[in-house]
């Protein structure tokens, strides 16, 4: 499934402003947890990636909320190489984050950066 630039770029900066990189000790798992007036994104993201799963609405605390989640063959064939395709334009801290779980999981994400976006570290 091809991505147009901006859907790329919307995903990505989701997953760096809200998104959580870490996995259940035993897989690697990428999450998105937002309120539930966020829904119709929450909508798209399942529309626009099957393979991952939409939690949700919960309702606890007073709060509502989503949560989408990626994990087995579409992390480690779609998104993490999509990330790390453009990880040049993440800031060191979910950089970071995107990393390690690739290290701590094994995620070989083979896809080429798109090069240094400038924007210092």
């Amino acid at each position: 499934m091809e991505l147009s630039d901006f859907e790329a770029g919307f995903v990505l900066g989701l997953l760096a402003g809200e998104g959580s990189f870490g996995g259940t000790g035993r897989q690697p798992q990428v999450t998105l947890r937002m309120h539930a007036r966020h829904a119709k994104l929450f909508y798209w993201l399942e529309r626009r990636f099957p393979e991952s799963k939409l939690y949700g609405p919960y309702f606890h605390g007073g709060r509502s909320y989503f949560q989408w989640m990626a994990r087995g063959s579409f992390l480690r064939q779609t998104l993490a190489p999509l990330i790390a395709r453009h990880a040049a334009w993440l800031d060191d801290h979910v950089a970071a984050r995107f990393h390690a779980m690739c290290r701590t999981y094994g995620l070989s994400p083979d896809a080429p950066a798109d090069g240094d976006p400038g924007l210092g570290g």
